[in-house]
């Protein structure tokens, strides 16, 4: 078996885990869409979009299996959601017209926070791990908040760019805060627990 590719820092995951395998690879690309999955459910149904602890699922996906297995976990969440009732509320593709923006960016601020991991150990400090976990919300808010302007205008209730930030970013914010604080914490004590860095 190989080991893990030398990256000057190896994801959580990774260390625990550090003999690379394909059957290694896929239990933990499906326990990390399955994770995602199940704080997709912790969820408060606000309209256009719900609030949940999903995000807190992708960001920590990401950093703890890195940027290629975290990407890979997201896109098999969003492929698991073509016919599971994986995504918030216990909905499938067929039901989220107004927030696909935002699961489409899901993979892509996964691969960010796990690229910060490996490129700068962002995971290791809590002000670095807040610092990525702010900085992967604004490239969900960036793909999510446009699309749901555009499904906006599509059924003529467009009222704006601050109408569609009220109803897709600006509730959320601190909420997001607060995940991030979260993965702040539990990431770097998790690395302490293991004692190594």
């Amino acid at each position: 078996m190989n080991p893990t590719q030398t990256l000057p820092y190896t994801p959580l995951v990774k260390t625990l885990l550090p003999t690379r395998s394909a059957l290694r690879d896929l239990l933990l690309v499906l326990g990390g869409s399955l994770f995602v999955a199940l704080c997709a459910q912790a969820s408060i149904p606000t309209q256009p979009v719900p609030i949940t602890l999903q995000t807190l699922g992708v960001l920590l996906v990401g950093a703890a299996l890195g940027s290629r297995l975290g990407f890979l976990a997201l896109v098999a969440y969003l492929l698991e959601g073509l016919v599971l009732p994986v995504f918030a509320g216990g909905k499938t593709w067929a039901a989220t017209s107004f927030t696909a923006g935002y699961l489409v960016a899901f993979p892509l601020a996964a691969f960010l926070v796990g690229y910060l991991v490996e490129r700068f150990g962002t995971d290791r400090s809590p002000w670095k791990t807040l610092l990525a976990m702010l900085l992967a919300n604004l490239v969900i808010y960036a793909l999510g908040v446009p699309w749901l302007g555009y499904m906006l205008a599509g059924i003529g209730k467009y009222a704006g760019v601050e109408a569609v930030l009220q109803a897709g970013m600006i509730p959320f914010l601190a909420g997001d805060l607060v995940k991030a604080v979260i993965a702040a914490a539990l990431l770097p004590t998790a690395w302490r627990l293991i004692g190594r860095r």
